[in-house]
């Protein structure tokens, strides 16, 4: 029997790399994207979205979005990467990041229902910043949630908790504690497809993301993420500046990781309904991740200049270790390879 899958944000960075799997094992795809100019420099279709990809542009938060799709498709299978990110940009913009990130979700679901065109199962992509700060524990082992850090403690540069150490993140046993406003509604995503689909007896796999990056992703957009800003600072030849003291903690994981992942949630057994970590599995100091690009390109050394962004987390790092085991999925990619990766895409771009 045919097999339909619907892509939400389809044309964006993480669609565009899927969409040569998902062409192997559906029948047909489509996709749906707003093609904002904020990721997509021109209205073009993406050169690297597969060429078996339906296009449609459309706003997933629009109400006639639906009307037009859903009479001519009826999916089997959905992956919602329609977001809005920015941890930063979510706090003065934060009606847009909750329109498309919530009323989106929230329209497509009723599209469904309205359409009968219920499917079988939906994939979302959701965030690692739904945990905040996350858990903490301290010399005693006691674990605490410190919570967001105030702006008169980033004012004063107490960058951490004294006393105490982060603990990687591990969606059965860290509590989500937003402390943006695209992280509560990324979390917000979750819920509201947690219970849509326990109603409707669909199945969902929930995925989340730490810090993507590598080739295909938006060069022009300032929230893209830090590992192409401080390459393309480096291959200026400029200096890279460093927030707080420099040993904020990310785990960057590579492109065709986070791909593979989908991919695995998408066509094979989804054992459990909790989320899933996706992330290289251990932490990387902004320090570490700069010195590593400024040495491909022979720029100046890193410097600190204290700056920090409200909302922003201190350490953020995936427990990979049950996703290993209930998906079978493991990164391949290891920071210094995927930089190494990113940046010779990046000379051929710029």
């Amino acid at each position: 029997m045919p097999k339909t899958c619907l892509v939400t944000g389809g044309a964006g960075f993480i669609g565009c790399a899927i969409s040569p799997l998902l062409a192997k094992h559906f029948d047909r795809i489509v996709a749906v994207d707003n093609m904002h100019p904020q990721i997509h420099a021109t209205f073009e279709r993406p050169a690297a979205l597969h060429e078996k990809v339906e296009l449609i542009v459309g706003d997933v938060s629009q109400h006639e979005t639906w009307e037009t799709l859903l009479p001519n498709m009826k999916p089997d299978v959905v992956i919602h990467l329609a977001a809005e990110t920015g941890t930063g940009q979510s706090l003065t913009e934060g009606s847009r990041h909750a329109n498309v990130n919530v009323v989106g979700t929230t329209q497509m679901l009723d599209a469904f229902v309205r359409h009968n065109a219920i499917p079988k199962r939906v994939v979302l992509t959701s965030s690692r910043a739904v945990y905040g700060e996350g858990a903490w524990q301290d010399a005693k082992g006691q674990i605490s949630y410190p919570g967001q850090r105030s702006r008169a403690q980033l004012e004063a540069k107490q960058w951490d908790f004294p006393g105490l150490t982060c603990l990687p993140f591990e969606a059965t046993r860290t509590e989500p504690r937003p402390t943006s406003i695209y992280g509560s509604t990324k979390y917000a995503q979750e819920m509201i497809l947690k219970a849509w689909a326990l109603s409707f007896d669909v199945e969902i796999g929930l995925l989340r993301l730490q810090n993507v990056y590598g080739p295909g992703q938006s060069l022009s957009n300032p929230y893209t993420g830090i590992v192409s800003l401080f390459a393309q600072l480096a291959k200026a030849g400029k200096v890279i500046p460093l927030y707080e003291d420099g040993e904020i903690i990310r785990d960057f994981v590579f492109i065709e990781d986070v791909a593979n992942a989908i991919f695995r949630i998408t066509t094979g057994t989804i054992p459990s309904s909790e989320a899933y970590d996706i992330g290289c599995g251990s932490g990387t100091t902004i320090r570490q991740l700069a010195e590593i690009i400024a040495s491909i390109y022979e720029a100046p050394m890193p410097i600190v200049n204290g700056a920090y962004r409200n909302g922003d987390v201190r350490a953020a790092a995936a427990d990979i270790s049950r996703t290993h085991t209930d998906l079978g999925w493991m990164p391949e990619w290891d920071v210094r390879r995927g930089v190494m990766t990113l940046c010779n895409w990046i000379d051929r771009q710029l």
